[in-house]
């Protein structure tokens, strides 16, 4: 059986969202963290939907901006001290590296973090090799070979 060669991703990236409307936005890869998660505040559920604001100070234009999910659902996170925290759980896309890969993401409070978007080893894992010495790694490769 031929093993798929893994892309080489940086300790931070530039990503897609685009079923979400947010472009080049700053994520932090951290293989501690086993969930992915994105920075929203007032997060509430209306009529089967998930009502939220995304958070991001370095993108004037996508700053508070409203998002509504269809499919989502409840899960339970273990921070790394320990303490659970019920979460909801959103699906979606990302492009990274000029690929799209579906990828769950955790609507959390991450005002005290640098990084809107935080991505985790579920999502890593068998497609991603992690260089903590890089840094915009993916975005760098792909302007060098067009």
């Amino acid at each position: 059986m031929q093993q798929k060669t893994k892309i080489i991703i940086g300790r931070r990236e530039k990503a897609n969202f685009p079923d979400l409307g947010l472009m080049d936005i700053d994520v932090k890869i951290d293989t501690g963290a086993y969930t992915s998660s994105i920075h929203c505040h007032n997060i509430e559920e209306h009529s089967k939907q998930l009502h939220c604001h995304f958070l991001d100070e370095a993108h004037p234009d996508y700053n508070h901006r409203k998002l509504v999910f269809d499919r989502y659902n409840r899960t339970v996170v273990k921070s790394s001290n320990g303490i659970t925290e019920p979460r909801y759980k959103i699906f979606t896309k990302i492009e990274i590296g000029g690929q799209e890969y579906p990828i769950e993401l955790t609507l959390t409070d991450r005002g005290e973090m640098r990084y809107p978007v935080l991505i985790g080893r579920k999502f890593l894992n068998k497609k991603f090799l992690v260089d903590v010495s890089l840094t915009n790694n993916l975005k760098n490769k792909k302007k060098h070979e067009g």
